[in-house]
């Protein structure tokens, strides 16, 4: 799973460049607030490893209208730096690394 470059955004932690990405439009469970929004980063440079970001806020464009805080740049510069401690390598190859970030999240089911 890979971060495109299209609609990516430019990240600098700890002199790391790292891209990301929030889907634009919400899957069909975000849609309807079954899941909670997710986002994917990755190194710029060496492309390896992608660290999938699971938060505890609805996806924006959820069709409720369930409100929803924005994900900040500060919220993903602290979510790779939270992924880097529990042993995710931007540049290794392998498998998503998952981060759940999504205590407190309710379901709308």
């Amino acid at each position: 799973m890979a971060v495109g470059h299209r609609g990516s955004r430019r990240i600098v932690v700890d002199s790391t460049i790292y891209r990301w990405r929030l889907r634009r439009r919400p899957t069909y469970s975000q849609a309807l607030c079954w899941s909670p929004c997710t986002y994917a980063v990755e190194h710029a440079g060496h492309p390896g490893t992608t660290l999938v970001v699971t938060t505890n806020q609805p996806h924006a464009s959820n069709w409720f209208g369930r409100e929803a805080e924005p994900v900040r740049p500060a919220d993903v510069a602290r979510a790779i730096q939270l992924g880097l401690g529990q042993g995710w390598t931007p540049t290794a190859p392998g498998s998503p690394f998952h981060l759940d970030l999504s205590a407190g999240y309710t379901s709308s089911l």
